[in-house]
């Protein structure tokens, strides 16, 4: 397995006062709590949002969950804290996880890649995951080929929305290049319309779409 070296990236600790609302009522309570979790999960490594609203909501003391924040507003004020507190450190990560999604989706070329989340959208920190979809008849398929290359995997299920009921799509989690991979397997014929787990589609990026990206970060 190719390595260049992890980046050691170490975010500077920001204290919560620096992230406040106005007390103005609904909307401000909401623009709060959606900084606060947006701390959390950029430097205490809440990865699930939910669990970054409601421990944002405990500390900003709201308990009117009509007022807590959407995912998107969420993403909104993270990509903004990165940009003010975590600035080059963050863009070298993002960087680096995107060379490193690179060099996994050209090993996996055989299952047409596609780079999904927080790496693609730019809104990734140290603790996120690359997050990638690949297309195959057979789960096994992609197993074995990981098998014949030497990367170690774990498996997981994932229970995605489709139509009306859920489905589980199969998940190979690595290692490579000291970052962590999340291959969700997917039938071939989805490769035109493979979902978010709430059953919305979902951005995806083709390995040539993500190189364009590196270009521009550079």
């Amino acid at each position: 397995m190719p390595r260049h070296g992890h980046r050691n990236l170490r975010r500077r600790k920001v204290p919560p006062d620096h992230i406040k609302g106005d007390g103005g009522g609904r909307d401000d309570a909401r623009r709060q709590v959606a900084y606060l979790a947006a701390r959390l999960i950029a430097e205490e490594g809440v990865t699930n949002y939910a669990d970054a609203k409601q421990k944002a909501a405990r500390q900003a003391g709201l308990t009117d969950a009509h007022a807590l924040p959407d995912n998107h507003e969420i993403d909104v004020a993270l990509r903004e804290y990165q940009e003010l507190y975590q600035g080059k450190e963050h863009r070298l990560q993002l960087q680096w996880l995107r060379e490193v999604a690179v060099e996994v989706m050209r090993l996996l070329s055989p299952f047409n890649p596609r780079l999904t989340g927080p790496v693609l959208t730019g809104i990734a920190t140290e603790f996120s995951d690359i997050n990638l979809q690949v297309f195959a008849d057979d789960c096994k398929i992609v197993e074995l080929f990981l098998i014949n290359h030497r990367v170690p995997f774990r498996t997981d299920l994932l229970r995605i929305k489709s139509g009306d009921k859920m489905v589980g799509v199969p998940i190979l989690n690595i290692v490579f290049d000291d970052a962590p991979v999340s291959i969700a397997v997917f039938a071939t014929e989805d490769v035109r319309m493979a979902k978010r787990s709430d059953g919305r589609p979902m951005g995806r990026a083709k390995i040539g779409e993500v190189e364009a990206l590196l270009t521009r970060l550079a």
